[in-house]
């Protein structure tokens, strides 16, 4: 074979692996897409598996129980065998009392460390911080329900004497301390995305660096802040692990901290460990609430969202 029959060739060679090449591609950027979109269509037939599992079984339970009974009923007491009640009023009223505790603790923690991490740390703090929130928000609920009722739970008996064993107070507290890493790292995003020249303006009139965070930046970053707060209220009011452990199991309509709560969370796993038969009206119980659950969380997350298109500043 001379030299041409040998350039010939190596020139075949290469224009076939451009070919594979050129098929191997195409097949990528086909099938990328299709993997794609599987995926969402998974998550989006997850979704409304789980609405249908919920709606279906709460239909059957309006069957046997008054709807309007049970969305205005202010007495919970599922286990009476005699004349049982399915008011839900008792288990809101928990579950907001503990929620509104939650965001008393993370909204003013969660926006002091957002505004200092986005305004006022050095790149070696904040590199320091931002892991430690977020070791904070890895760390599994249950270890927290059990630190509320071991640790906090006592500590505030020592400063409220009449704080019963199981009650709102110290879980809503706890909530409150695992969700201000969802507060600070979102509120953080959205005041570090407001523009430089915002700040540099601010100062070159002579406002303090205090000032320009508290006056320039955070109403500018306004429609994120006030998402954060939302979707860490929707958190609160999903939490489970905490408040079943240290919350209670009594159903209570009121507003004192001090008193044992049930919260809608700690009832589906009440039911759940085996308390109800299943067919039983208990058993189906548990989706009737966990659908009112789900209202509300959707009705928070939609908040959320109202509010980040209603009042996002463009720049």
């Amino acid at each position: 074979m001379d030299i041409r029959d040998q350039k010939i060739s190596v020139a075949k060679i290469i224009e076939e692996n451009k070919r594979k090449d050129k098929v191997k591609q195409a097949l990528t950027e086909k099938s990328i897409p299709v993997l794609l979109f599987l995926m969402a269509i998974i998550s989006i037939m997850t979704t409304i598996g789980i609405v249908m599992t919920l709606l279906v079984e709460t239909i059957t339970f309006f069957k046997r129980v008054n709807f309007i009974d049970f969305i205005s009923g202010t007495e919970w007491f599922p286990f009476f065998e005699a004349d049982p009640q399915y008011g839900i009023i008792p288990l809101i009223s928990g579950t907001l009392l503990v929620a509104i505790i939650a965001m008393l603790v993370a909204i003013p923690i969660g926006l002091a460390t957002a505004i200092y991490l986005s305004e006022f740390a050095s790149e070696r703090v904040r590199k320091i911080v931002k892991p430690i929130l977020e070791v904070l928000a890895g760390i599994p609920t249950i270890v927290y329900g059990f630190f509320a009722l071991t640790f906090v739970t006592p500590s505030l008996q020592k400063l409220v004497p009449d704080l019963n064993f199981f009650n709102a107070l110290s879980p809503g507290i706890v909530v409150g301390i695992m969700i201000i890493p969802m507060v600070a790292s979102l509120s953080e995003d959205a005041m570090s995305a407001v523009p430089r020249s915002m700040r540099e303006g601010a100062l070159a009139l002579g406002s303090t660096k205090l000032e320009v965070s508290l006056k320039v930046v955070l109403p500018a970053a306004l429609s994120g802040i006030i998402a954060s707060f939302v979707l860490g209220i929707s958190r609160a009011i999903g939490e489970t692990m905490i408040v079943t452990i240290a919350g209670g199991s009594k159903p209570n309509l009121t507003f004192d901290p001090t008193e044992t709560i049930q919260t809608m969370t700690a009832y589906i796993v009440q039911v759940s460990l085996g308390d109800a038969s299943y067919g039983s009206t208990i058993y189906y119980s548990i989706y009737a609430v966990g659908m009112a659950l789900f209202v509300f969380t959707l009705i928070m997350n939609i908040i959320a969202q109202w509010i980040s298109k209603r009042y996002r500043e463009e720049y």
